[in-house]
């Protein structure tokens, strides 16, 4: 499993990775595209939502490239890559993880995922055993996964369903803290809100069933989270996670802390890669 992924994903880039934003193709051959800026020894591969691509890091990729080599993604179906699938799963997304970080021979990996972005590099740091030496959720990972029974799925799709645009605009906005910059708010709702529903529903779905405890049983790098304090975080459940679980919390942001308060953010996660690379 650990050579699986490295000589045809290395054979499959599309363009040259010098700069600026080229594409590789993912095992199933759909075009993801990725940026790289910075030239540090340890690289930060960062992945976004759902719903989300690869701009929302905007205030990080710059910021974090004097002291790291920063790659930022779009997952399938999301910002510029391709699209094309049936069914955009977990595993399908920490696959476009995982030819990004083989094309661009990254090593001393530290793989921070947003929301749907946590489990996504949970699947890829499986995929990518010598090359990744963290995993980073931000406000993610919580608990130890979703994989709710189909009825509960059903109940909280409908609305999605029946209303795409709508229902994803109105669930954004509960994301964001009272008293949240009302711009940036009504930007990333209607960006969310704009997706292609069939790839969304399908992310979606996939997500709320996707279990990512048999992947965490072939894991043997720290988990840790940077996450906003409005939801609960299941220490206890966590302790049975060996390689070690950490979360770190953040005062007064909500699900997007990163855009909501980028320069305090920024610090507090130069400091916990300080402290995961120092244990």
């Amino acid at each position: 499993m650990k050579r699986f992924f490295l000589i045809p994903l290395l054979a499959v880039v599309l363009a040259g990775c010098c700069g600026g934003q080229d594409s590789v193709s993912s095992l199933d051959g759909v075009p993801i595209v990725f940026e790289k800026i910075g030239e540090g020894d340890v690289s930060l591969v960062l992945v976004h939502g759902w719903c989300c691509d690869q701009t929302y890091w905007r205030d990080q990729a710059t910021a974090l490239s004097d002291s790291f080599t920063v790659v930022t993604l779009d997952l399938a179906g999301h910002g510029k890559s391709g699209m094309g699938r049936t069914d955009y799963t977990v595993t399908a997304f920490g696959a476009d993880v995982a030819a990004v970080a083989a094309a661009l021979d990254l090593h001393q990996v530290y793989l921070i995922g947003h929301s749907m972005g946590g489990p996504v590099v949970v699947e890829a740091a499986r995929m990518l055993p010598e090359r990744v030496i963290g995993v980073i959720g931000i406000d993610t990972l919580q608990d130890l996964g979703w994989n709710l029974p189909d009825a509960q799925v059903d109940g909280f799709m409908k609305p999605l369903v029946d209303d795409f645009s709508g229902a994803t605009a109105k669930f954004v906005r509960t994301m964001f803290p009272a008293g949240a910059d009302t711009a940036l708010v009504r930007q990333v709702s209607e960006d969310m809100a704009a997706a292609p529903p069939e790839v969304a529903l399908s992310a979606m779905r996939n997500m709320l069933q996707h279990d990512i405890k048999p992947t965490l049983t072939q894991l043997e790098v720290p988990i840790w989270c940077l996450n906003a304090n409005q939801t609960p975080v299941d220490f206890q459940a966590w302790k049975v996670y060996g390689p070690g679980y950490t979360a770190v919390l953040m005062e007064g942001v909500g699900h997007f802390l990163f855009m909501e308060q980028p320069e305090e953010f920024n610090t507090k996660l130069r400091g916990m890669i300080g402290r995961m690379g120092n244990k």
